[in-house]
């Protein structure tokens, strides 16, 4: 008498499978990822365990593959490629930073500025410092078509994967430029001009390595730590940059990290260039976003205030 042979596993196998290996690894959200991969290796946006669809020869063996990097802790995004940053999809690639859910919220603020000038018939022009993948230049310059926008960025890597985001999601107007925030004369040509100047620069102190095994071993540290012993030699030169281009009543949003709030608030108003310097919460709840607007400067003729 032969043994019965045994049904292969369906999907629902394979994910459940998948997800208690990625838990016991520590990943934050297992059973997303682990249907992230099985869509990835079906060729599918996503898939659905009701109505699974049928797995092709070789599935077993690429999906196992596809788990153990994230077992590894290799970052889903670079595994499949991909993020999704509020209504836009975004290649990521390794040595670029991956943006974060909760950077969403800078981006909102950025939009909802623009947005209250464009509905004023106004074309406003938004600067996106220390860009990255081009997250937060792209949902401005897709959710308000009548921005202007720019985005600069230090790496290499960064310019040439925001340039591709932005011309596979974006619109034909968005600029990405290469340079140094530090620089004094960085997009000298809009000094006064800029209406909207947000950035999600590096802000991590030398001695705050992150605990995150995607973070610490797969970020790059260029978009990681901000310089000087507290982390915000980069955002003080975002500050500075944003008091030389901000037009009067332009809007300054950065994010910082959520015990920076106090030295970024001191950074902004130091300058003398700010009024109504607040820290605003993120998705989460933390104070993690320096919202600052730009005064108007002295008419030539009048003394100093």
């Amino acid at each position: 008498m032969t043994d019965a042979v045994r049904p292969a596993p369906g999907l629902r196998a394979y994910v459940d499978g998948a997800a208690a290996v990625l838990a016991e690894a520590g990943v934050a959200s297992p059973r997303h990822d682990a249907l992230a991969l099985a869509a990835h290796a079906l060729g599918l946006p996503r898939v659905e365990l009701v109505l699974p669809p049928p797995l092709p020869d070789g599935f077993a063996a690429e999906f196992a593959g596809l788990v153990e990097r994230r077992r590894a802790r290799e970052p889903l995004q670079h595994i499949v490629g991909y993020t999704v940053f509020r209504y836009v999809t975004l290649r990521v690639e390794p040595g670029v930073f991956v943006p974060r859910p909760e950077t969403e919220t800078v981006a909102q603020l950025a939009i909802d500025e623009a947005a209250a000038l464009a509905a004023r018939g106004a074309r406003p022009l938004v600067v996106d410092l220390c860009t990255g993948t081009g997250a937060i230049a792209i949902a401005v310059d897709t959710e308000v078509p009548a921005s202007r926008v720019v985005a600069v960025d230090l790496s290499d890597e960064a310019v040439g994967l925001a340039r591709a985001n932005a011309g596979a999601v974006g619109t034909a107007d968005m600029r990405v430029e290469r340079g140094d925030v530090r620089d004094p004369a960085l997009l000298a040509e809009l000094d006064g001009a800029v209406d909207v100047l947000v950035s999600n620069p590096p802000y991590i102190p030398p001695d705050a390595v992150p605990l995150d095994p995607e973070v610490r071993d797969h970020d790059p540290d260029l978009a990681l730590y901000g310089g000087g012993a507290d982390g915000l030699e980069v955002p003080r030169a975002v500050i500075a940059a944003a008091a030389r281009l901000l037009g009067d009543g332009g809007l300054l949003v950065m994010e910082h990290a959520e015990v920076q709030g106090p030295a970024a608030r001191a950074a902004a108003e130091a300058t003398g260039a700010f009024a109504e310097v607040r820290t605003l919460p993120d998705l989460t709840g933390r104070e993690r976003t320096l919202v600052a607007r730009r005064v108007a400067r002295p008419v030539v003729g009048d003394s100093p205030a």
